[in-house]
């Protein structure tokens, strides 16, 4: 397959893997990229620019394709110096791409262009995208209702999201919230997307981190198993539906500020909770499309086979369109 994100990015398959933290380290990000995808290491993870570079490093150690860095810009004091810390980063090690989310990276784009990495930015609306294309991005993601994460207030799906860019934007679109497999990757191509990027499918792999009692739960749950919370401090996440997550939601029901919500949703908790197995003790990113997800494979064996599943999709279109 060759569409505008394989040119723009130098990969096989217009598959981008969605940064994760915690999981998205060096070897988890070098198995998406010697399969053919881009994968992209989340500096979240990692609390300092030393250790960045290190994980970058430990990533080019482990393949000779490109890969990436997702930088979630966040408010709050401190967060934009350690964004510039994780730019910085960035730049000085020469990666290929950086996929921005949260607030408008506008402020780092002219050393990006300067050093010619390439600028995807993540967003969640039409207004958001139009805004990112203005400032210098070179590809948007855009993600819907469907996404596990931060799907936005508008509550606006993949299915009207990806074409509404598509037919928006000159730059590249790239859809999020949703995919899971073959089907997902040709609907939306056939939307207007450029490719797609997956979060929740790549969690279900044998290279994920995650403790295995979370793959076992995804085999097992429907796509009703995940629910919104923090609608009330206008930050919209979409979780699996746990006992943390029923308590979050009683707390909002009863105008919990945002400050008790987040001792319920701190990261460090999720970050005990892939590594313990504990389902209910902490909110944990989680898409719709955990109801597609029927097996825990190798992220080899995943895109190869979304690949080869492809084919067969297209060929059944021809038939329709033969007929």
């Amino acid at each position: 397959m060759k569409t505008k994100i394989t040119e723009l990015l130098h990969i096989e398959h217009p598959i981008i893997q969605g940064g994760m933290q915690w999981l998205s380290r060096a070897e988890f990000v070098a198995s998406v990229s010697n399969a053919g995808g881009l994968g992209l290491i989340s500096a979240a993870t990692f609390p300092s620019k030393k250790e960045l570079i290190e994980e970058i490093r430990r990533t080019r150690e482990l393949t000779d394709k490109p890969f990436g860095v997702n930088i979630t810009i966040l408010p709050g004091v401190g967060q934009k110096d350690k964004a510039i810390q994780y730019f910085e980063a960035v730049i000085e090690e020469n990666v290929l791409v950086v996929e921005t989310s949260g607030r408008s990276p506008e402020s780092f784009v002219p050393e990006l262009k300067k050093a010619g990495v390439k600028l995807i930015h993540k967003v969640p609306s039409i207004r958001f995208a139009k805004k990112a294309e203005s400032i210098g991005a070179d590809a948007v993601i855009i993600v819907g209702y469907e996404c596990g994460g931060h799907p936005g207030m508008d509550d606006v799906t993949s299915l009207i999201l990806t074409p509404k860019a598509a037919d928006t934007l000159s730059i590249p679109v790239i859809s999020g919230g949703g995919f899971a497999d073959a089907r997902g990757l040709i609907a939306a191509l056939a939307l207007g997307a450029e490719g797609v990027v997956m979060g929740t499918r790549f969690l279900a792999t044998t290279d994920c981190l995650a403790h295995p009692k979370f793959k076992e739960w995804m085999i097992q749950a429907e796509e009703t198993d995940t629910v919104i919370i923090e609608r009330s401090i206008q930050n919209t996440a979409r979780v699996m539906k746990n006992v943390t997550a029923e308590k979050v939601l009683e707390m909002e029901a009863r105008g919990a500020t945002m400050e008790e919500i987040l001792k319920v949703i701190g990261s460090g908790v999720r970050r005990r909770c892939y590594i313990e197995g504990d389902l209910d003790g902490g909110t944990i990113s989680m898409g719709q499309c955990v109801g597609l997800v029927y097996d825990i494979k190798s992220i080899k064996d995943l895109i190869t086979d979304i690949i080869t599943e492809s084919e067969i999709v297209l060929d059944r279109l021809q038939k329709i369109r033969s007929n």
